[in-house]
């Protein structure tokens, strides 16, 4: 039987410890010492991945339980071949998920340790307490025995009485300390109304890495850390998506970033063609593009840039006439009528559907997504299950035309975002991880 490559579970008992930080820094140091590093990110976050691949100059995927399959799961964490050691990056606490069991789990991080037998590594913010963090960490290390646990990285420290401290709470109960990091203020990534902003917008990503590996090699015992990484038996073979066409036209710029990596590498494998185009460039789809696919992104913050590109919107429309046409979030978004920005102008959009979204009333939307398709979308029939995730401030005024597919969240609550059909061109607020198997 093979096993899953080696690797461990960069975790926290909450967001905002600082786990990203580490997990870029970690990346690149094990990168710099010669190490085939492959990353990954448990749950359905799509910005953190791009982080992840300028860190160790490898394409980083989502490990999902709730959206995912065992098949999909084993296919995802196939793609570390030729890789020494796999590190993970958990989303939110170790044990959150949702309430309602998805496809192999509840999508939490310990799951996605679980399944890959990667061990955990906790990153704990112990600013405001010394001794008391030992408690946190037991705690974790004890909820669920079956999940393993290397020990933990101690973050914002305030000094080395602070330091000392914290060690001998860990060392009373049992916890290996990993690493100790000095409290530091310029250690945050830039962010805005959706979290992190893009790694192609940070301003001098490269140098921040860099820092943040130098950072961690000073405080972190990295022969310890790539000492705890373990694998698990992988239980067989499998596949990634299928492509929804021979010849994909996809847009690819700062306003288009979000396509899930594994549904891109699946339709490679398979033999499709992505065809990158820009919209922001005004770029014209290919002409003898079988299906133009617009991803999620930032077309908010490019709205006179989208309105004034006519060739890629004449593009858009003439390939509509004949062909298929889909969008997801942002992408759904530039298929509409018009969209509107937070400081209220209003810009015209491709008009191939009648949807028109604003930021000037934000609403918040964010969590999977589970749908039945009433329609035939690209790749799947009419009656296909998908599974997805849905995260932006937008507020629909008009969605006239038909709905694309019945929606729920990830209990089985509709959701009224239901995504539109006109013609040829199909649209949906949720980003595609994968269709459920029949």
């Amino acid at each position: 039987m093979t096993t899953f490559p080696k690797g461990l579970m960069i975790s926290a008992p909450a967001s905002g410890t600082g786990k990203t930080t580490v997990m870029l820094g970690l990346l690149r140091a094990l990168a710099e010492d010669g190490l085939v590093v492959q990353p990954y990110k448990s749950g359905p976050d799509y910005i953190d991945p791009a982080f992840h691949l300028a860190a160790a100059k490898r394409p980083s995927f989502n490990l999902d339980t709730w959206a995912m399959d065992g098949g999909l799961l084993d296919a995802v964490a196939g793609q570390a071949t030729g890789a020494e050691i796999c590190i993970g990056e958990g989303s939110m606490g170790l044990f959150d998920g949702v309430a309602t069991r998805g496809q192999t789990g509840f999508g939490s991080s310990a799951e996605t340790a679980k399944r890959m037998g990667w061990p955990v590594v906790l990153v704990i913010d112990v600013g405001g307490q010394a001794q008391s963090a030992a408690a946190t960490a037991l705690g974790f290390k004890s909820y669920d025995p079956e999940v393993p646990f290397a020990g933990v990285i101690l973050n914002r420290v305030a000094s080395p009485r602070h330091e000392r401290l914290t060690r001998l709470g860990m060392e009373r109960a049992g916890v290996k300390v990993l690493g100790s990091l000095p409290r530091r203020g310029d250690l945050a990534l830039p962010e805005r109304h959706l979290g992190l902003i893009q790694a192609v917008e940070h301003p001098d990503l490269e140098a921040a890495i860099a820092g943040y590996a130098t950072f961690l090699r000073e405080h972190v015992d990295l022969d310890a850390i790539k000492a705890a990484a373990l694998g698990a038996d992988a239980p067989g073979t499998s596949t990634l998506p299928a492509p929804p066409a021979q010849r994909i036209a996809l847009a690819r710029d700062a306003a288009f970033s979000f396509t899930y990596p594994h549904l891109l590498t699946g339709w490679r494998a398979a033999g499709a063609e992505i065809l990158p185009f820009s919209p922001l460039a005004d770029e014209a789809p290919a002409k003898d593009a079988d299906l133009v696919w617009l991803p999620g992104g930032y077309p908010e913050l490019h709205g006179g840039t989208l309105a004034a590109a006519e060739s890629f919107r004449a593009g858009l429309r003439k390939h509509a006439e004949t062909k298929p046409v889909h969008g997801e979030c942002g992408g759904y978004m530039a298929l509409g009528e018009a969209l509107i920005d937070k400081e209220g102008n209003r810009h015209q959009m491709a008009g191939l559907l009648g949807l028109v979204t604003s930021y000037e009333k934000r609403k918040f939307h964010l969590g999977y997504r589970r749908a039945v398709l009433q329609a035939q979308m690209p790749g799947f029939a009419a009656g296909a299950a998908l599974r997805g995730h849905e995260f932006h401030y937008s507020t629909i005024l008009d969605e006239p035309d038909a709905p694309l597919a019945n929606v729920m969240d990830a209990d089985g609550n509709p959701v009224p975002e239901t995504g539109s059909i006109k013609g040829h061109v199909t649209g949906t607020f949720f980003h595609l991880i994968t269709g459920e198997k029949a």
